[in-house]
């Protein structure tokens, strides 16, 4: 679960091509380079299909030019993009900058286009995306209660059992697309289990989920649908779990309190709705985003597996947080508004103002990391924001790392000579605004042997 950067659906629909937005440079803020106009190349589009493929040259003239821009999204809502690292380091723990859509300038229906569709309807707001201190305080505080880091260790089994059987699925057929049949379900299954949904339920959650991910839209849309029946389970699970509680997530929510202070039924339902969404789509991409990255570094790549062939942990866990660095699930921090004038990298930002931390920039910031834009996965000094930083910071890291470091250690020692099916240039990114990710992943490699009779695979 992230409760910083990367909890929400894309700004625009995920299926429908993302229109460039207004990319009208601002002057440079104080400290910022000075360059002759006629020196300055143009500034790029932003938020095409180009630029959802590489979005990383661009980062790089805003870093440069534009440290602090301001921007028309392709929703129409107007923000600024803070894209150097110390500028996004302080904009992330800033308490001026609030979570809560509530001081948005925006009229009240560009609201609906800063959130997930459909939250607002179905009654899904106080989660600890939405809100701030005291209340953000007081629901990590009961949350943390229940999600504990020993309830994340003792959970590793399952995840290493999951990941296993999902490659079992389609390790005799010599190809697969790695989203649809890897990185997307292990963690929908993992986050189900961990919540306690029913195994016979799981499905319909699947089915939710790959909708959040697909389609964007407005209430009308399948993503306010399918979060209105999320809502509508997971309300009925809830009650269901106060009668019978079990040693699983939901029924540590229930359980938590605090001084006497428990969550209430909608606090119970947002907190579980927010921790099954932003547990999954976060660690589809950094499955996604990682294999990819690894298929593109060859050197890298067989570096990882020579370590792993040895038993040694130290380069996969390593490898992840650059691989989250290089090129992360999460592209923009969600949102946050400015409750009282205020600079940023020099950038005078008004009251009212959409403020977006862009995570995938900061994390190339030569100001801070060397040769960032080289992967090298036994990066050491590797402080990247792509989990957060401050009070926001990702609640569910430690679930995503144990996902993500099991799901490419056991791809690459069972298909070691894994390799993409399509020419790199045929892959498509989802033309969101808040996550990064791949459509599909279509991938080739040896055929596992078929396993001697009596060997049957069981299910998930």
């Amino acid at each position: 679960m992230n409760d910083s950067p990367a909890d929400t659906p894309a700004d625009t629909p995920a299926d429908a091509p993302a229109h460039a937005a207004g990319a009208t440079p601002t002057p440079a803020p104080a400290g910022c380079p000075a360059h002759a106009a006629d020196a300055v190349p143009p500034a790029p589009e932003l938020f095409t299909w180009e630029f959802a493929t590489d979005p990383y040259p661009a980062y790089a003239w805003l870093r440069e030019h534009s440290p602090v821009h301001r921007t028309t999204l392709p929703s129409g809502v107007e923000a600024w993009l803070v894209t150097r690292y110390a500028d996004a380091k302080q904009a992330l723990a800033d308490a001026r900058l609030s979570k809560n859509p509530a001081h948005h300038a925006e009229p009240a229906h560009a609201k609906g286009r800063t959130g997930i569709p459909g939250e607002r309807k179905a009654e899904l707001m106080t989660h600890l995306l939405n809100i701030d201190p005291p209340d953000h305080t007081r629901l990590r505080r009961l949350v943390s209660k229940a999600f504990t880091p020993r309830r994340i260790a003792e959970f590793a089994p399952r995840v290493q059992e999951l990941t296993d059987r999902l490659i079992d699925s389609f390790a005799q057929k010599g190809e697969a697309d790695l989203i649809h049949e890897f990185a997307f379900p292990l963690p929908i299954y993992a986050i189900c289990d961990l919540l306690g949904v029913p195994r016979e339920d799981q499905d319909d959650f699947r089915d939710w989920a790959g909708m959040m991910i697909r389609h964007g839209g407005g209430p009308r849309g399948g993503v306010a649908r399918s979060v209105k029946k999320m809502r509508g389970y997971l309300l009925e699970l809830i009650h269901r779990k106060r009668e019978n509680p079990g040693d699983d997530l939901i029924s540590g929510l229930i359980r938590a309190s605090d001084d006497g202070e428990h969550l209430t039924e909608n606090e119970a339902a947002a907190m579980a709705f927010i921790l099954l969404f932003a547990g999954f789509e976060t660690t589809v991409n950094l499955i996604g985003n990682g294999v990819h990255t690894l298929l593109g570094h060859p050197e890298q790549r067989e570096r990882l597996q020579r370590s792993l062939a040895a038993g040694e942990t130290e380069l996969l866990a390593t490898g992840v947080e650059e691989l989250l660095r290089y090129d992360g699930p999460v592209e923009l921090a969600t949102w946050r508004f400015a409750t009282e004038a205020l600079t940023i990298g020099g950038q005078p930002v008004a009251e009212g103002d959409p403020v977006l931390v862009v995570l995938a920039a900061a994390d190339r910031d030569p100001e801070r990391f060397a040769a960032p834009d080289t992967l090298d996965l036994s990066r050491r000094d590797n402080q990247h924001l792509g989990y957060g930083h401050g009070i926001h910071y990702c609640l569910g890291a430690p679930l995503a790392r144990l996902e993500g470091q099991a799901a490419l250690a056991t791809l690459l020692k069972r298909l070691p000579d894994l390799r993409l099916a399509v020419e790199p240039a045929d892959l498509r990114w989802r033309g969101g605004l808040i996550m990064r990710g791949l459509r599909t992943l279509p991938v080739e490699f040896t055929p596992e042997a078929v396993p001697g009779e009596g060997d049957a695979l069981s299910t998930l």
